[in-house]
């Protein structure tokens, strides 16, 4: 699961399977709509809120269960959605914040959909963003680790925490 990053267009080539992010997805249309107040980016965030909505109710669902209730519900407003963004695409000129908001998702809907396709796949990757984000924080601080030995203690270190973490253990402990 990614954004649109480069470097995983070689992954994906080679075999690997691409599962878009929603929220990057919805990002684009929070930020058009932050910054032009824009309503056709207030509507798309409403349709996506909808799929986070059917995504609450089936979080602590089996896998199965989330899939069908995906395909009961997520579906129809994915379609919905798509068939919207396509119509208003037709009408946007290139090159505009608006444009670039909708093409985003349009180029990437397979990538975007394909969560529907399996209920073990989450909508977006957020859980690990928010993992790894204090460490993305204080990268630049790393880079003054004193020697590439002890860079390499460090990065060990913040393995185990973050690994002690997701297993539900007190790394301090």
């Amino acid at each position: 699961m990614c954004d649109d990053f480069a470097g995983y267009k070689a992954g994906f080539e080679k075999g690997m399977t691409e599962i878009g992010c929603m929220a990057h997805a919805r990002r684009k249309f929070f930020d058009l709509h932050v910054a032009k107040k824009s309503q056709l980016a207030k509507q798309a965030m409403h349709s996506i809120s909808g799929l986070y909505e059917v995504e609450r109710q089936a979080r602590d669902m089996s896998d199965e269960d989330r899939w069908r209730i995906r395909q009961e519900k997520a579906a129809p407003i994915i379609t919905t959605l798509y068939d919207w963004m396509l119509a208003q695409r037709d009408l946007v000129h290139n090159g505009l914040a608006t444009a670039k908001a909708l093409d985003y998702s349009l180029k990437r809907r397979a990538a975007l959909t394909r969560y529907l396709d399996d209920g073990a796949v989450p909508i977006d990757n957020n859980q690990v963003e928010n993992q790894i984000r204090p460490w993305a924080l204080w990268r630049s601080n790393w880079l003054f680790a004193g020697s590439l030995r002890s860079g390499k203690r460090a990065a060990a270190i913040m393995s185990l925490i973050q690994s002690a973490r997701m297993n539900g253990h007190d790394p301090y402990a």
